[in-house]
C-alpha cells in the first residue's frame, strides 16, 4: 500500500511536539518547588494541548487506512483490526508504569468503543457524531481526554471526504488568526482569574488548543511543499511514531530528576532537542534498512501472527541495455515510490 507522506509528515511532527512536552511534564513532576520561568510560558501556552489533538485526529485516519488495507487481506478485517488495538492496550498498561499520563490505552479502549461501531456508518453521521462529540467536550469537560473520542471521528470522517491539497491554504489562514486571538484570550484570563465566573469560560482554553493545532499542521505542510527538507527530516519520525512516542517518554522520564536542577527549565527543552534529533537520526537509519519501525514491525506481526518481512531488499542492479539519463543513473529509477 502506498504511504502518504503527508500523513507521514504530520506524525513526525507530533511526535517532536509530544516529546517536548512530556520531557517537560516528567521534569515538572520531578520539582520540589516550581517557580515559573518565561520558558514555562512558552510551553504551557504554545505547545501545551497543542499536540495530542494531532495524534488523535491522526489515530482516527489510520484507523481508516488499516482498515481499508485489512479488507484487502481478509473478508472479516476487524479481527485483526481488534488484535491491533489488542497489542496497544498492552503496550499502554506497561508504559504506565512509567508515565501515568500516557494515551496508548485510553486510545486502544476508544478505539475498541467508538471507532469500531463508526466504521459501520455512514459517512455524514460519523462526521456530525465527530463535530458533536468535539463540541460537547470543549463546552461541557473542557477538553482533555474527553475530546479523543470526537476527534478519532473527525479523523475517520475526513479521510473518508478526502479534502484536497486546496484546502491547506484557506485552513492555514482562517485558524492561525483564531489561534493567535484565542490564546492571547486565555492568557488574559488565567491573568484575571475574577473572569472565570461566566461558565463557558474555561472552554477556551481547549479551543485555543485545537485552533493552534491545525495552524501548526497547516503551516508544516505547507512549508514541506516549498523546503522539501522539512518533509525528509520529519517523514522517518512519522512512519516510526509508536517507536518515537516510547522511545522519548522513555528518555524524559530517565532525564527528569538531571533536569530538575535547572531553575530556568530551559534544560528540559535542550535535552528534547538532543532527544529529538538522536530519534530522527536512528530513524532515517534504521529505515534505509528495514520496511518498519522496530516497535512498528512487532505490532504488525502481532496484529497478523505471523512474521513480516522486516528487512528491505537490496535494490536490482539495472539491466545493461537500461537507458541512462543525463547524470548517469538509469531513466526509470525512482518514479516517485
Amino acid at each position: 500500500m502506498t504511504r502518504i507522506r503527508e500523513l507521514d509528515t504530520l506524525r513526525g511532527f507530533a511526535a517532536c511536539g509530544i516529546t517536548v512536552v512530556n520531557t517537560w511534564q516528567h521534569t515538572a513532576g520531578a520539582l520540589e518547588r516550581r517557580v515559573p520561568t518565561p520558558a514555562d510560558w512558552i510551553v504551557e501556552n504554545l505547545l501545551q494541548g497543542r499536540f495530542y489533538p494531532v495524534f488523535s485526529f491522526l489515530f482516527g485516519v489510520s484507523f481508516v487506512l488499516f482498515l481499508r488495507s485489512a479488507a484487502r487481506r481478509t473478508p472479516r478485517p476487524w479481527w485483526p483490526l481488534l488484535r491491533r488495538l489488542g497489542v496497544l492496550a498492552c503496550l499502554g498498561l506497561l508504559h504506565r508504569f512509567v508515565s501515568p499520563g500516557e494515551v496508548l490505552l485510553p486510545y486502544a479502549i476508544a478505539g475498541a468503543l467508538v471507532l469500531l461501531p463508526a466504521s459501520f456508518l455512514p459517512r455524514w453521521l460519523v462526521l456530525t457524531a465527530g463535530v458533536g462529540g468535539t463540541l460537547w467536550a470543549v463546552l461541557a469537560e473542557a477538553g482533555g481526554i474527553w475530546l479523543v473520542p470526537g476527534l478519532f471521528l473527525l479523523g475517520m470522517a475526513v479521510i473518508e471526504y478526502a479534502p484536497g491539497p486546496r484546502a491547506l491554504a484557506p485552513a492555514f489562514a482562517v485558524s492561525a488568526p483564531l489561534a493567535v486571538a484565542l490564546t492571547g484570550a486565555w492568557v488574559y484570563l488565567w491573568a484575571h482569574p475574577e473572569t472565570f465566573r461566566f461558565p463557558y469560560t474555561v472552554a477556551v482554553y481547549p479551543l485555543a488548543g485545537l485552533a493552534s493545532a491545525v495552524a501548526y499542521c497547516t503551516g508544516v505542510l505547507l512549508l514541506a511543499r516549498r523546503a522539501p527538507g522539512v518533509g525528509a527530516f520529519l517523514q522517518p519520525l512519522g512512519r516510526m511514531t509508536l517507536t518515537a512516542y516510547l522511545a522519548g517518554s522513555l528518555s524524559a522520564a530517565a532525564l527528569a530528576p538531571l533536569l530538575a536542577r535547572d531553575g530556568t527549565r530551559l534544560g528540559a527543552l535542550a535535552a528534547a532537542a538532543a532527544v529529538l534529533a538522536i530519534l530522527a537520526g536512528f530513524a532515517h537509519w534504521w529505515l534505509a534498512r528495514f520496511r518498519h519501525g522496530p516497535l512498528e514491525w512487532a505490532w504488525r506481526c502481532l496484529t497478523w501472527g505471523e512474521l513480516v518481512p522486516a528487512r528491505r531488499s537490496p535494490d536490482p542492479a539495472p539491466p545493461a541495455t537500461a537507458p541512462r539519463d543525463l547524470s548517469g543513473g538509469p531513466a526509470a529509477r525512482d518514479l516517485g515510490n
